[in-house]
């Protein structure tokens, strides 16, 4: 992979179909996500950040404008060619937790690697790609556990713990800190920045100007335009 472009939008517009009427959600949008950056793309509810997530994350399409990955152009893929390269590329976590109450913790993160198609791996190197993220976010000892049994803080490292067992070129993150207390907020920015220092690309969508420390570029949006660059 090259040290220089992962993603560039290039005009990119994005419309939802209402009752009676079209809403432009995203417009004209140009972005250059380098590798190893931290952004945040920050605005107020509506002004489109978590469509754009979307969009760069493949749980959406758009209309107008080309998507390019890592030097590829993206725009036109099917769905099963957006689903593999989601799943080898891309690592998501989110407000809420998404964690299946019925499986262990370890079950839970070890997910990815089993809707990975061909990845060709055993039981045991899973196991042992588990165990080591699971270190990496401080939770091996709750391996066995359920999401239940865990804190709102403790969930969310399980989640980033499952986004990086791919090991992804790029984690997306939809306000991950939205359902935490401040303390424990800091702890996931904390372990988000150590993984940025990795050299690992994020891209994190947030209202809250007091993260905005963290990262190396803000996108700023209102109305679904980019309106500031930082």
């Amino acid at each position: 992979m090259s040290l220089n472009k992962v993603i560039e939008l290039k005009n990119v517009n994005k419309y939802y179909k209402l009752k009676n009427d079209m809403l432009h959600a995203l417009k004209d949008i140009n972005l250059t996500i380098n590798q190893g950056e931290f952004v945040m793309i920050m605005g107020k509810s509506g002004s489109g950040k978590t469509t754009l997530l979307n969009l760069l994350g493949f749980l959406d399409r758009f209309e107008k404008g080309n998507y390019i990955f890592n030097g590829k152009d993206v725009t036109n893929l099917n769905e099963n060619q957006r689903s593999e390269l989601r799943n080898s590329y891309m690592g998501f976590t989110f407000q809420q937790f998404h964690l299946i109450d019925s499986l262990t913790i370890g079950k839970n993160v070890e997910l990815p690697l089993l809707y990975r198609e061909k990845n060709g791996m055993s039981r045991k190197e899973r196991a042992k790609r588990v165990e080591k993220y699971l270190d990496t976010v401080g939770l091996l000892d709750k391996k066995k556990r359920s999401p239940s049994e865990l804190s709102g803080g403790q969930q969310q490292r399980v989640a980033i713990a499952r986004a990086l067992i791919n090991d992804p070129y790029v984690i997306f993150a939809d306000e991950p800190t939205g359902a935490l207390d401040s303390e424990t907020g800091i702890d996931i920015m904390n372990i988000l920045k150590r993984l940025n220092e990795e050299k690992k690309t994020i891209l994190m969508v947030t209202h809250d100007e007091d993260l905005i420390k963290y990262a190396s570029k803000v996108i700023h949006l209102k109305d679904g335009l980019i309106t500031k660059v930082e």
